[in-house]
């Protein structure tokens, strides 16, 4: 795989953990753990692709 189709393929990611956090944030049942873990799972995708785009 290409950097820049490995680039795309993180942002798709990072794109749908974005979706997931705020839906999870919108539902009233949903445990601020998963959330928190979501979130941190975005930040190492953000990370990544910073560390990979530089």
């Amino acid at each position: 795989m290409s950097l820049g189709a490995h680039l795309q393929e993180l942002r798709k990611k990072h794109e749908h953990l974005s979706e997931r956090v705020e839906q999870a944030q919108r539902s009233p049942g949903m445990d601020e753990l998963a959330i928190r873990d979501l979130k941190k799972q975005k930040l190492r995708l953000k990370e990544e692709i910073s560390r990979l785009d530089s």
